[in-house]
């Protein structure tokens, strides 16, 4: 009773912003962060999704999320978002820039540019633009935490064949933390980065596989499945238990952290 009534008020008093917690890991981090008592600020493009989830917490935790409609990777946006969240809740203390895409899956001489920088646009200068205008109400709170959602892929597996536009953006957040974590750090704030395998999600719909994806795949077979600690791919939940530890003062002396979540899939 004592340890669930400590996890209960272990942010108490504290308000995050969470990008893409419209669904799959933002929104069960959303959920775990507002059971433990945190004000959580809903940031994604799908609006409809968005407040569901807004609805979802506050039946559960009543006046605890606020939804916005914000593109991450629109400045003009996620600036007054960002803004407009602080005024209403009191400031920010942790920020969980989480939102990304697969984007166009294609061989490198097939993907357009356009494609190229879409990606680049939503899952690099979007976690940019979410660091960038949150970093100064957390200088005010004196500290906080960022946690970035980076992947495997770029870092550790290298067979998500048409993925170079993705992992490119997934291996750019990890530089980009680490650089932030030293930046950031005589300001009493951490930054740490989460590179999750599969997870039971739905960012496969943000997937556009291209016809010619085929002439370039090399085929991969696994023995037993993909992920060697589960019998499938990884909940949300568990991602979500990742992000309450690292938004918690229990790691508060882990910065510029590249933690892999996935079950032993890239060391197969």
């Amino acid at each position: 009773m004592i340890e669930q009534q400590m996890y209960q008020s272990r942010f108490q008093g504290k308000v995050a912003i969470v990008t893409g917690a419209g669904s799959g890991i933002g929104k069960a981090a959303a959920l775990r962060l507002a059971k433990e008592g945190a004000k959580v600020i809903l940031f994604d493009l799908n609006r409809e999704r968005t407040q569901q989830t807004e609805a979802e917490i506050n039946y559960l935790y009543p006046e605890s999320s606020r939804a916005f409609d914000v593109d991450i990777s629109d400045p003009i946006r996620m600036e007054r978002a960002v803004h407009e969240a602080a005024e209403i809740f009191g400031g920010i203390d942790i920020v969980f820039a989480n939102a990304g895409i697969n984007g166009v899956l294609a061989p490198l001489d097939e993907i357009s540019f356009e494609d190229w920088n879409n990606t680049m646009n939503i899952n690099l200068n979007g976690t940019f633009l979410t660091v960038k205008y949150t970093v100064p109400f957390l200088k005010k709170s004196g500290g906080g935490s960022i946690i970035i959602t980076s992947s495997i892929n770029g870092s550790d597996r290298f067979s998500g064949f048409g993925m170079s536009a993705y992992s490119t953006t997934k291996a750019g957040q990890v530089g980009f933390a680490r650089m932030a974590a030293l930046e950031l750090a005589k300001f009493k704030i951490r930054v740490n980065v989460i590179c999750p395998g599969a997870i039971a999600t739905n960012i496969d719909q943000s997937s556009k596989p291209s016809a010619e994806l085929s002439g370039i795949v090399i085929p991969v077979v696994y023995p037993q499945g993909n992920q060697p600690l589960a019998d499938g791919p990884g909940q949300s939940e568990d991602v979500a238990d990742l992000v309450s530890f690292l938004a918690s003062s229990e790691s508060k002396h882990i910065t510029g952290a590249r933690i892999v979540i996935d079950g032993a899939e890239s060391m197969l």
